[in-house]
């Protein structure tokens, strides 16, 4: 493939991503969305979330799975604790990034 071919396909992924995304924003106030729908849709944000965070912290040198000996899952378990308390994003970050650093200078 060349390299303006690269490009092109590039452009149009990102044109299509973007007049989907378009699509939804322009169009929602116009459609009727079932009640049932739009009780769903108030969960898409943190399943999105959900399907980032959770891989990247379970896998670990190609492999998942819970291995104490990981870091990033106890660091991710507090993170998880101060957010569901606080409702506070500054802290959850600074407090999942914290023990993250401290459990790895430990050598954890």
């Amino acid at each position: 493939m060349s390299e303006s071919s690269q490009w092109i396909t590039f452009l149009l992924i990102g044109l299509g991503t973007f007049a989907l995304r378009l699509s939804f924003i322009e169009f929602y106030g116009a459609l009727r969305i079932p009640p049932l729908l739009r009780r769903a849709l108030a969960y898409v944000p943190a399943s999105v979330l959900a399907a980032l965070v959770v891989p990247a912290v379970m896998i670990q040198d190609k492999h998942a799975g819970v291995d104490w000996t990981n870091p990033q899952i106890p660091a991710a378990i507090l993170a998880g604790l101060v957010a569901w308390r606080t409702r506070s994003t500054l802290l959850t970050l600074a407090v999942g990034m914290g023990t993250l650093w401290v459990l790895r200078s430990w050598g954890l």
